[in-house]
Formats: C-alpha cells, sequence, structure tokens
C-alpha cells in the first residue's frame, strides 16, 4: 500500500470526530482489554442508522458503548436500541456513555446473556438493523438470526471481517478465520441479500434483506 493510500485511510477514519463521551467508552474498553470499533467504523454505523431511518436497533455485543452511542446518534430521536453481552459489567459502562451522550435512559435496552440464548426471543421482522461485534465463531449463527429478525430493507452489519489481515491470507488460519470466510461467502450468495463489504476499521460486511 502506497504512503499516499496509508494517509487518506487515516484521514478517512479520523473524519468525523468524537467526543468526550465516545473517548471516555474508548479508555474503559482499552483497559478492560476489549476491542472497540474504530472512528471511521463508528461513523459508518451512524451513517447506516440514519439511512434506514432506524427506530429499532439489534447489538450483539455492548462492549464498554462505543459502537451504541453511534447507532444511537444516527437513529431517529425515539429510536430505541437493543444491545446484548454476556458481561453486565461492561454494560455498566456504556450506560454512563450513553448518559454523558446526552441519551435518555429509555433510548437503550440493556439484555446480559449469551447471544445465541437472548435474540430468539426477539420480534420477528421487527428491528431495521442488526449490528454484529459478538462473537466471531457464531457470526454465521447472528446471520441466520438476523434474517429472521430484520424487516424487509433492514440492514444486518459485521465488524471485524477482515480479521486484521488474516482473512485474506493464504496461509494457514484459526477456525475463527475460516468461519469468516463462511460468512462472505453466505452474505454474497444468498438471494435474500444485498452485500457490500466496506474497507472501514477492521472490515464491516453490510447487506440489506430483500
Amino acid at each position: 500500500m502506497t504512503g499516499n493510500r496509508q494517509t487518506s485511510w487515516a484521514f478517512a477514519d479520523a473524519y468525523v470526530a468524537e467526543d468526550d463521551a465516545l473517548r471516555w467508552a474508548r479508555d474503559r474498553a482499552r483497559e478492560a482489554g476489549l476491542r472497540s470499533v474504530s472512528p471511521g467504523t463508528g461513523a459508518a454505523l451512524r451513517l447506516l442508522a440514519a439511512t434506514v431511518d432506524a427506530k429499532a436497533v439489534a447489538e450483539i455485543g455492548t462492549g464498554t458503548g462505543v459502537s451504541g452511542i453511534h447507532l444511537l446518534h444516527g437513529m431517529r430521536p425515539d429510536g430505541v436500541l437493543t444491545t446484548v453481552d454476556p458481561e453486565p459489567e461492561h454494560q455498566q459502562f456504556a450506560r454512563q456513555a450513553f448518559r454523558a451522550s446526552g441519551f435518555a435512559s429509555n433510548r437503550a435496552r440493556f439484555i446480559p446473556g449469551r447471544a445465541l440464548d437472548v435474540l430468539p426471543r426477539l420480534a420477528d421482522a421487527g428491528y431495521d438493523l442488526v449490528f454484529c461485534d459478538g462473537d466471531r465463531l457464531e457470526f454465521l449463527d447472528y446471520l441466520a438470526e438476523s434474517l429472521r429478525l430484520l424487516r424487509p430493507g433492514g440492514l444486518v452489519v459485521f465488524e471485524g471481517v477482515f480479521a486484521n489481515g488474516r482473512t485474506v491470507d493464504s496461509g494457514p488460519q484459526p477456525t475463527e478465520v475460516l468461519r469468516l470466510r463462511e460468512l462472505l461467502r453466505a452474505v454474497r450468495e444468498s438471494q435474500d441479500l444485498v452485500p457490500s463489504l466496506l474497507p472501514v476499521g477492521d472490515g464491516l460486511l453490510c447487506a440489506v434483506k430483500r
């Protein structure tokens, strides 16, 4: 990659400024050893939520609230984010970050638990966007659940599909990367989805449900 391209990507990633609440949430994630979406990925999530005029969004992987803040900024003022995470203490950080960003407590519904235990309890065709940033080994299962959860015209989004470049590396790869390759094929070949792979952050796989 040329130096100019690297500079351009860095400029694009920092194009949308992040506020104190987002920086606070990033610091908490770093202290907890968690991955956070990049600023560019966050900006893309904000844009995607606004594009579908999202009123109901499901998020798999609350973390400390970085992606949730971006999603809430893009959603309608009366929109509700349903966010799922197996670690309740992480969700407490997210609650504080959402509040610091000025979002009322009724704008987010926090559900502690494993995604594959929680998602079957959510309403069919009840969501405008599903954002998947949980266990990459479960991404194909998240895809199946997302197709049920989304209304026609809704978006499913997967974060981290580049796996730091390992997804396109021809050498031997761990099971996580092989599952990501399966996900990429499944989304591209699905007759129910219109896909795009965005080169932001660590790779953002997006698809619209027909």
